[in-house]
C-alpha cells in the first residue's frame, strides 16, 4: 500500500516543492514530512532495501529532494528555508546515509542558514539539528573536506545569546569532534588544527556560570567527549578544563552530567591524565552513593567503574573500602538495576590485581551478607541475578573466601528460617544457578566433590528433607547445563529415581535436573532420554518436560541439532500428538515450536501437512506449535511461516472446538508479537474470530451427579479464548477491527456472559470506549443492561469465600468500564447511561468503588 503511495504521490510531491505561494509550499513540505514519517513507523527495525519496498523508492528519489531543497535554500523567505530544513531532518531519520554523495551541495546551505545575519533563531536551530543528525549518521571520511567550511559557523552558534540555539551548536560539536577524529589513530585526516579552536569555544561556556542549565550541561558532556577524543592534544589545557568540570560535580543542578562526563573521559583509549583531580573525584562520587537521587546514584556507580578499571593503581585501598561500605547499603531487591550495578563494581574491586588483600576481605565482611539475603528473594531475575553469579565466581577468583564456605554459604540460605517459613521455588533457582557458577569457578576438582555431595543427597533413602533434595535436583541441572557431567557414573539414573518422589515440585525439579544434565553432553544423554519416554508410559509427561529443557536451551543458545537426532525427535514428538493428555500435548507443541526456531526449513512443512490430519488433537497440537515458534524478538522461521501461516489460522473455522481453541490462542500470539504476520489475514479471519465468542447450544451439556445434576460449558475457554484475542488486537492491529460491526452482538453477548468472559470484555470496552469513542457512543444504550445487571449482582448467602471475592472483581472490572464510558464526550446524550449513574450514586458500596477506580 506504502509502496504504491511513492510510485504516485512521492514525485509529484517533490515536484510541488517549487510552489511560489509559501503557504501552499509549507503545506506540500508537511505533507512530505508525513509520508516520511509514515515510511519510518512502517519500516521501523528494518533494514533490507529490496526493489519497490518504500525506503528503496524513496532512496531513488533522494537526488531530486537534494536539488530541489536546495534551491529552496537559496529563497529569500526564512519560513521556506526552515521548511526545507525540516524536510531534510525527516530524510535522514528514515533514510540514515542518504545523504553520504550530496553533502558538498548542502554544505553552503548550512553555512548560510547559520551566518547570514538575516538568519533567525529558529532557522538556526532546525540548521542545526539537521547538522546534528547528518553527522551522526553518515560515515565521518565523507564530511572530512567539508570540515573547515562547517566547523567555523557551528563554532561561532556556541557564542550566540540565545540559549537554545548555543545548546544545538554544542550538541554538534559533540558529532563534530566524533567526525574529526573518528578512530584513534587518526588516520586519513588531519584532526589537530581543529582540536584547539573547538575547545576554545566549549571552554568559554563551561565557565560561564550566567546562562542557562541546558546550556551549561550541554558543555559539560561535550567537554567530556573533547577531553576523551583529543587529550593527547590537550596535555597544557587539562589542568585548567579538569577541576572546572570537577567543581561543575559540586553543583547539585549539573552534578549528573558532571559524573556521566568522567565516565566518558576514564573510558578513552588515550588513558587521559587525571591525576590533578582523581582524589577529588573518587570523594565526591563516593559520597554521591548515599544521596537519595536515584539517577545519580546510578551513574556514579557506573563512572566509578570505569574509574578503577582505568586508574585502579591510582586510587588508594583505603578509598576502596569506603565504596565497599557504601555498595553494602545499596543490595536489596527494593531496587534490582541499582544491586546490579553495586554487584558489578564489586566483581571489578575483586578484580583488580593491584588492589590490596583488604578490599577482597572488606567485600567478604560488609557485600557477601546482602549477598546471601538478596539471593532468598522471590524478586531476583534477570541482570541482578546474573551480576550475582558473577560476584560468587569473583569472590573465589579472589583467593580472599573458601570455596568451601561460600558453598556452605548458598546452600544453609536455603533452609527455611522459623520467621518466614520456606524458601520461595524462584529464591532456590537462584541459589542453584549460583552454585552452578561458584562450582565451574572453582574448577574441575572442586566440582566434581560437589556433583558426589549431590547425588549423594538423592541417593539417601533415609533423607526425608525434601526442600534438601529439591535444591540438590536444581543445582545439579545448573551444573550439568554449563559442565558435561557423563564423568559421574549413572547420573542420569539417579536423577531418574526422583520421578517416584510423592512430592510434586521434586518430580518437576528431577524432570529439569535430567534435562539440562542432557544440554552438556547431548551425544549420551539425549538418545537416553527419548529411549525413556518411549519406553516408560508413567513417567511420560515428566520425561518429555526433560526433552523440553533441551530443546528450549538449545533453541536459546542458537545452536543446532545433528540431523539425526531431530528426526528421532520429530518422529517421537509427532507419536504423541493425539495423547488424550492435554498436558502432554501441550508440552509435545511447545517442543515442536522450539525445534521450529531452530529448524524452521523442516519444521513448517511438516506442520503444515498435519492440519490435515484426520485426528483432531494433531490439529490442535500443530496449530499450538506455531503459537509458540512466534516469538518476539526476529528469527529466520519468521519470511518461512508469513506465506504459510494462513494454513494454520484458518482452523479457527475447524469442526472440532479443541482445535479451533488452538488457531484462536496462536492468532492472539501472533498479534502480539508479530502483527504483520497476520494483518492482510484479518479480513477473513475477524468474522470468524467473532463467531467463537457466540454462546453455542451444542456445546452445553447436563451432567447428571445423581442427587442433582451439574450444567457443562464445554465453549467457555474458547469464547474466553476469541475475547481476548479481541483485546489484543485492539492493542497491535486496530486500524484493522471494525468496532462498529464488533459490539452489537458480540462484545454486547460477552458482558452477559459467565464470570471469565465478562472481564476480558470489560477490558475490551475500556479500550473501545477510549480509542474508537463514536462507535461505542452509537450503541451505548444496548450496553447498559448487562453492565447494570453485573453491578447488582449479589452472591448467594452461602456463597464461599472464593465466590464472593470473584464477584467483587468482577464488580469493580464492570465498574472501570463505566468509568471509561463515562469519559466519552456526548454520554450524557443516553438515558439509559444516565439511569445507570444514578443507580451507582444512590448505593454508597458502589459509588465508594466507584469514586476510588476513577482515581486509580
Amino acid at each position: 500500500m506504502l509502496s504504491k503511495l511513492y510510485e504516485e504521490a512521492c514525485p509529484k510531491l517533490i515536484d510541488r516543492f517549487k510552489e511560489r505561494e509559501e503557504n501552499v509550499k509549507m503545506d506540500v513540505f508537511n505533507t512530505f514530512i508525513e509520508l516520511l514519517r509514515q515510511t519510518g513507523n512502517v519500516t521501523k527495525g528494518q533494514t533490507d532495501m529490496n526493489e519497490l519496498s518504500p525506503r528503496w523508492l524513496l532512496k531513488q528519489e533522494v537526488p531530486k529532494i537534494v536539488k530541489s531543497i536546495n534551491r529552496q535554500l537559496r529563497e529569500k523567505t526564512i519560513k521556506t528555508k526552515v521548511g526545507a530544513f525540516s524536510v531534510l531532518k525527516e530524510l535522514v531519520v528514515v533514510l540514515p546515509d542518504c545523504l553520504a554523495d550530496h553533502i558538498g551541495s548542502l554544505i553552503s546551505g548550512i553555512e548560510k542558514a547559520l551566518s547570514d545575519k538575516s538568519s533567525t533563531s529558529n532557522l538556526k536551530i532546525e540548521a542545526l539539528i539537521f547538522t546534528r543528525l547528518v553527522l551522526a549518521s553518515h560515515s565521518p571520511s565523507v564530511f572530512h573536506p567539508y570540515i573547515k567550511a562547517l566547523s567555523s559557523p557551528v563554532l561561532s552558534a556556541v557564542g550566540e545569546r540565545y540559549y537554545k540555539v548555543t545548546a544545538e551548536a554544542l550538541r554538534v560539536c559533540g558529532e563534530l569532534v566524533r567526525v574529526v577524529r573518528p578512530n584513534i589513530e587518526g588516520y586519513g585526516f588531519d584532526f589537530k588544527p581543529y582540536v584547539h579552536p573547538i575547545y576554545n569555544a566549549i571552554m568559554t561556556r563551561l565557565t560561564n556560570q550566567d546562562q542557562d542549565q541546558e546550556v551549561k550541561e550541554c558543555a559539560i558532556s561535550c567537554m567530556g567527549l573533547l577531553v576523551s577524543t583529543f587529550g593527547d592534544n590537550l596535555r597544557a589545557e587539562l589542568p585548567a578544563c579538569l577541576p572546572v568540570l570537577v567543581d561543575r560535580m559540586g553543583n547539585e543542578i549539573t552534578r549528573l552530567t558532571a559524573v556521566k562526563a568522567f565516565a566518558v573521559i576514564a573510558t578513552s583509549p588515550l588513558n587521559i591524565d587525571l591525576s590533578c583531580v582523581l582524589e577529588h573525584v573518587i570523594a565526591e562520587l563516593t559520597a554521591f552513593l548515599r544521596k537519595a537521587n536515584r539517577a545519580l546514584r546510578q551513574a556514579t556507580l557506573g563512572t566509578l567503574n570505569s574509574l578503577i578499571v582505568a586508574y585502579g593503581d591510582k586510587i588508594g585501598s583505603s578509598a576502596y573500602e569506603i565504596i565497599i561500605v557504601e555498595l553494602s547499603s545499596l543490595i536489596s531487591d527494593s531496587d534490582l538495576h541499582m544491586t546490579a550495578l553495586a554487584l558489578e563494581l564489586c566483581c571489578t574491586l575483586m578484580a583488580d590485581k593491584r588492589a590490596s588483600p583488604n578490599v577482597g576481605l572488606a567485600v567478604r565482611n560488609k557485600v557477601l551478607p546482602q549477598a546471601l539475603t538478596l539471593i532468598k528473594s522471590s524478586l531476583l531475575q534477570g541482570q541482578a541475578l546474573m551480576a550475582l553469579q558473577n560476584f560468587f565466581a569473583a569472590l573465589v577468583y579472589s583467593a580472599n573466601t573458601s570455596f568451601d564456605a561460600l558453598l556452605d554459604s548458598l546452600l544453609s540460605s536455603a533452609k527455611p528460617s522459623p520467621q518466614s517459613g520456606g524458601v520461595a521455588k524462584q529464591a532456590l533457582c537462584s541459589i542453584a544457578q549460583c552454585v552452578a557458577v561458584l562450582c565451574l569457578a572453582a574448577g574441575d576438582q572442586k566440582c566434581s566433590t560437589t556433583v558426589k555431595m549431590l547425588t549423594d543427597i538423592l541417593r539417601d533413602d533415609s533423607s526425608s528433607n525434601s526442600a534438601k533434595q529439591h535444591l540438590a535436583l536444581l543445582c545439579l541441572g545448573e551444573i550439568g547445563r554449563r559442565k558435561d557431567l557423563s564423568s559421574h557414573a549413572h547420573i542420569e539414573n539417579i536423577v531418574i529415581e526422583s520421578f517416584q518422589s510423592p512430592f510434586e515440585e521434586i518430580k518437576s525439579a528431577a524432570s529439569y535436573a535430567l534435562g539440562n544434565i542432557a544440554v552438556g553432553n547431548l551425544s549420551k544423554y539425549l538418545p537416553f532420554i527419548l529411549d525413556q519416554i518411549d519406553n516408560q508410559q508413567k513417567k511420560q509427561y515428566l520425561l518429555l518436560h526433560s526433552l523440553k529443557e533441551v530443546i528450549v536451551r538449545q533453541s536459546v543458545d542458537k545452536a543446532e541439532f545433528q540431523d539425526s537426532s531431530v528426526e528421532k525427535i520429530l518422529k517421537l514428538l509427532f507419536n504423541h500428538c493425539e495423547s488424550e493428555e492435554e498436558g502432554v500435548r501441550n508440552v509435545v507443541a511447545e517442543c515442536l515450536g522450539k525445534i521450529a526456531l531452530i529448524e524452521p526449513a523442516k519444521l513448517v512443512p511438516a506442520l503444515k501437512v498435519r492440519t490435515t490430519s484426520p485426528a483432531a488433537f494433531t490439529r490442535a497440537t500443530v496449530v499450538i506449535a506455531v503459537k509458540y515458534s512466534i516469538v518476539e524478538r526476529p528469527e529466520k522461521i519468521d519470511e518461512i511461516i508469513y506465506p504459510e501461516i494462513s494454513s494454520f489460522l484458518m482452523l479457527i473455522k475447524d469442526h472440532d472446538r479443541h482445535v479451533r481453541r488452538a488457531a484462536v490462542l496462536a492468532l492472539s500470539t501472533a498479534a502480539h508479537n508479530k502483527p504483520n504476520l497476520i494483518k492482510g489475514l484479518l479480513p477473513e479471519l475477524l468474522p470468524l474470530l467473532y463467531d467463537q465468542t457466540i454462546v453455542k447450544q451444542e456445546l452445553i451439556r447436563t451432567v447428571d451427579l445423581g442427587p442433582f445434576k451439574h450444567i457443562v460449558d464445554d465453549g467457555l475457554e474458547l469464547r474466553k479464548a476469541a475475547f481476548e484475542c479481541v483485546d489484543t488486537l485492539l492493542d497491535s492491529c486496530l486500524d484493522q477491527v471494525n468496532p462498529s460491526s464488533f459490539i452489537v452482538p458480540y462484545l454486547k453477548s460477552g458482558l452477559d456472559d459467565h464470570y471469565d468472559v465478562k472481564m476480558p470484555c470489560h477490558l475490551i470496552l475500556s479500550k473501545l470506549a477510549d480509542k474508537c469513542p463514536s462507535a461505542v457512543l452509537a450503541v451505548l444504550d444496548s450496553l447498559v443492561d448487562p453492565l447494570l445487571k453485573t453491578i447488582n449482582f449479589k452472591p448467594k448467602q452461602d456463597a464461599v469465600k472464593q465466590e464472593v471475592d470473584r464477584n467483587e472483581d468482577m464488580i469493580r472490572s464492570a465498574l472501570r468500564a463505566i468509568a471509561s464510558l463515562n469519559r466519552i464526550s456526548g454520554g450524557d446524550c443516553s438515558l439509559k447511561f444516565k439511569h445507570l449513574m444514578n443507580e451507582i450514586s444512590k448505593s454508597s458500596t458502589l459509588w465508594e468503588k466507584y469514586h476510588s477506580i476513577r482515581n486509580e
